[in-house]
């Protein structure tokens, strides 16, 4: 089941994370409201939820392996507690 909720990986190392956010911000909000981005510090990866399942799917397609800040962005759909869970237990 697909979310509002994006993954965003392949982040540049040369930008702040506070000039990256409001970056971000601008190219999703091109395919809907973005309800939220959030950067994980030190990190080179993100979220961006947006206000509908329709739009993070748009937002999806449209931006994966899009240019952005010099690297090729990574934009996958976040998977659901319990496809995490299923995907644990068949490592075991």
């Amino acid at each position: 089941m697909k979310g509002k909720k994006l993954f965003v990986g392949n982040l540049s190392h040369c930008v702040s994370a506070g000039e990256e956010t409001e970056l971000l911000r601008e190219l999703f909000s091109t395919y809907g409201n973005v309800e939220g981005v959030n950067i994980v510090k030190g990190k080179r990866y993100g979220f961006v939820e947006m206000s509908s399942q329709s739009e993070a799917e748009q937002a999806r397609k449209g931006l994966n392996d899009h240019e952005f800040n010099g690297c090729s962005l990574k934009v996958n759909d976040i998977r659901s507690g319990e496809q995490n869970r299923e995907r644990g237990r068949r490592r075991h």
